[in-house]
């Protein structure tokens, strides 16, 4: 499956060999288990995941960067980044719901919680057995998001949590949420919790599903809080803090995502090839025009660099070493790239690749996405261009 010869290349600089036999098994699985229904899932904006995420659980993909006492597979953000683009080279809306479960949900547990509530929830995510979602945006505040009206105040044995959360992946069948609150309304973003919450807890109900022109089959929804209550040991982390916890999980977010469009970008390229390749006008292949060749040069080269970069700050997020402007970097980087490659696979295949009978034009709606979810394109240019000024004022 792997063209061009990229991976082996790549595996004597970035990946070790266990990396490469890791990616060459999420391949293999993706391609047998998850890119035969990928069209059907777009067309019905549905997918059973239920049945799905334990096959991926019994593999170990679920819990990468879960610790083996939790049921994880002890793994670095690297090999969780093999693991996203494959999955998305197979379908972009299950890779998204991926990413949700596997990073925004898990990771946050991983990196923040106590042992006790990753006994208690880590194992069952793993499996497969619950899904899990991160309960973030409102209808008010998405690029602003510590404006937050969702509130969660102080009762006798916990918080009782009210308010509206909105465009979360994985809501319509998400089990377990990472949820944040504001515990402090004077103090603004200085007076956020986060919170692990369960669908069941009484009061938790799931929104009108958002019906969207790509990610198609990654449910997402709206979920109402309705003065739910929430026992303290689900305080996530210090109560006040959530903050800390909201940015620190963004950068990670931001690293795993752009995984999702370079393995778009591959599969425009895996459909893109062959077709130019056996396609013949003027009796000649259309290969063998210099203006489509040229298209070609541009899209594996805005894949190369994506790659590259990202498995650069894969290797350096398992040293510890990432920075806000980089992996703001990498995702607008990675997400603008694979909308050029969209658009440029449709222009390929001319007619064809304007219809639906070829995936290209699904490449390029779930594409689009990643230029909006875990901050715009605008927002991440900002966060780089203050980093940048930051280091340079006195």
């Amino acid at each position: 499956m792997f063209k061009y010869g990229i991976l082996r290349r790549i595996s004597s600089g970035f990946l070790s060999e266990d990396q490469v036999h890791l990616k060459e098994l999420i391949n293999k699985f993706a391609q047998q288990h998850i890119a035969p229904m990928a069209s059907e899932i777009d067309k019905n904006d549905l997918c059973d995941y239920k049945s799905l995420w334990p096959k991926l659980g019994d593999l170990g993909f679920l819990g990468i960067t879960v610790p083996s006492e939790y049921g994880g597979s002890s793994l670095g953000y690297l090999d969780h980044i093999l693991c996203t683009e494959e999955i998305s080279r197979a379908s972009g809306s299950i890779g998204l719901s991926y990413i949700a479960h596997s990073n925004l949900c898990i990771n946050q547990i991983v990196l923040h919680a106590n042992h006790a509530q990753k006994s208690k929830y880590l194992p069952s995510l793993c499996t497969g057995e619950k899904i899990g979602a991160l309960a973030m945006s409102e209808h008010n505040s998405g690029s602003d998001v510590t404006s937050m009206s969702t509130k969660a105040v102080k009762v006798d044995g916990g918080y009782l949590l009210t308010g509206t959360k909105m465009w979360i992946t994985n809501g319509p069948y998400a089990d377990i949420f990472v949820v944040y609150a504001k515990t402090d309304p004077k103090h603004g973003k200085k007076g956020i919790t986060a919170f692990i919450i369960e669908k069941n807890f009484p009061g938790v109900k799931v929104g009108k599903k958002i019906d969207k022109i790509g990610m198609r089959g990654s449910g997402t929804s709206e979920i109402i809080f309705e003065k739910v209550f929430v026992p303290e040991e689900n305080i996530m982390g210090e109560i006040n803090q959530g903050v800390y916890i909201l940015m620190k999980g963004l950068n990670f977010e931001r690293l795993i995502l752009a995984a999702g469009p370079v393995g778009l970008m591959q599969y425009a390229l895996d459909i893109a090839v062959p077709y130019v390749t056996e396609r013949k006008q003027f009796g000649t292949r259309i290969c063998d025009f210099q203006l489509i060749q040229g298209k070609l040069a541009d899209m594996y080269t805005r894949l190369s660099a994506s790659r590259n970069y990202l498995y650069m700050m894969g290797s350096l997020a398992d040293q510890g070493k990432i920075t806000n402007r980089d992996c703001a970097s990498v995702v607008m980087f990675a997400s603008e790239a694979a909308t050029h490659v969209g658009l440029d696979a449709i222009q390929c295949l001319g007619g064809n690749g304007y219809t639906n009978d070829y995936p290209v034009g699904r490449i390029l709606r779930d594409a689009k996405l990643y230029e909006i979810g875990g901050g715009t394109t605008e927002i991440r240019k900002t966060i780089i261009a203050k980093d940048l000024i930051k280091g340079h004022t006195h």
